[in-house]
């Protein structure tokens, strides 16, 4: 039990609701227009959960071994910061996480595609692929695009615009412009919770160069960042609600308002970088809670 549980806190479970946001929403629009398949829904979240898990062993081996994750961080200690989990061990299980996604990815093309949409499959494996080489490169080798403040950009890609318009084309084999302003707000709260972490680490990144948007915008400029990429998901997430309005019931997102305004509030009174650690869990949960509001409010009046 002693040796599990550093690999339990490696995996950063508290991470996963945030990773399948998207996956929720695309399929529920899937749902609604009578596309969904329950198998693909479970391979697209177990490749989502493994893919996720694969990225925060990267991204704890990569900080380890340069040294960032040091005792000037602020948050929960990591494994090998801690000296539980050897580089060595940790490099084993991100080969073997490889190969897991791998897997959860080719059975996820293979019922959604099958041998009838060969080009999709094939686009769709290369996505997967790239999704891969993003887990790793976000904090492993010379050129980690993480110390680049490349970070944000590819969160927004990833939790956002692929992950929700991917879901939906996993079931529908069709793009559809409804799906871009659910994906923005997704996108842009996914970043949002980057963004609070790097914000929360903005000195130790500082000293470890480290160069997060954090990192070049200061803490006063970041924190304005941050209340603009919350509103703006926000913002997109009414606009959908209205242009696309059916039901009152499509309106039942709002009440994850309430959880983010708060978090804003916290964010906006926050005079030092370790006091916004608990934010973190807030603007994830809260991202999870939209997510899971916006989707039910689509096809409740359908079940």
């Amino acid at each position: 039990m002693e040796k599990i549980k550093p690999w339990i806190s490696a995996f950063r479970l508290r991470t996963l609701p945030l990773s399948v946001s998207g996956i929720i929403v695309g399929s529920c629009l899937a749902y609604y227009n009578g596309a969904f398949n329950m198998l693909i829904f479970i391979l697209a979240l177990l490749a989502t959960i493994s893919l996720q898990i694969l990225s925060n062993l990267a991204n704890d081996y990569g900080d380890g071994v340069k040294g960032t994750d040091n005792e000037e961080r602020i948050g929960p200690e990591r494994a090998l910061q801690s000296g539980k989990i050897t580089p060595e061990e940790m490099f084993s299980a991100i080969r073997i996480n490889i190969l897991i996604v791998i897997l959860f990815v080719f059975l996820l093309i293979y019922n959604s595609f099958g041998s009838q949409y060969f080009l999709y499959a094939m686009l769709f494996f290369a996505l997967g692929v790239i999704s891969i080489f993003a887990a790793l490169k976000y904090t492993i080798g010379k050129s980690a695009y993480g110390y680049r403040a490349l970070g944000d950009v590819m969160v927004f890609m990833f939790f956002g615009l692929l992950s929700v318009l991917g879901t939906y084309f996993l079931y529908t084999k069709q793009l559809d412009h409804v799906l871009l302003l659910p994906a923005f707000s997704i996108g842009l709260l996914s970043t949002g919770v980057l963004n609070l972490n790097n914000m929360r680490d903005i000195e130790s990144d500082t000293n470890a160069n480290k160069i997060t948007v954090a990192v070049k915008l200061g803490f006063k400029k970041a924190k304005a960042y941050h209340v603009f990429l919350i509103v703006s998901a926000i913002v997109f997430s009414l606009l959908f609600g209205v242009l696309y309005y059916r039901t009152l019931s499509n309106f039942m997102f709002v009440i994850a308002f309430i959880p983010l305004v708060t978090h804003l509030l916290a964010v906006i009174k926050a005079k030092e970088a370790k006091s916004l650690d608990p934010q973190l869990k807030v603007l994830a949960l809260s991202t999870f809670l939209l997510a899971i509001l916006l989707g039910i409010g689509q096809i409740i009046h359908i079940l």
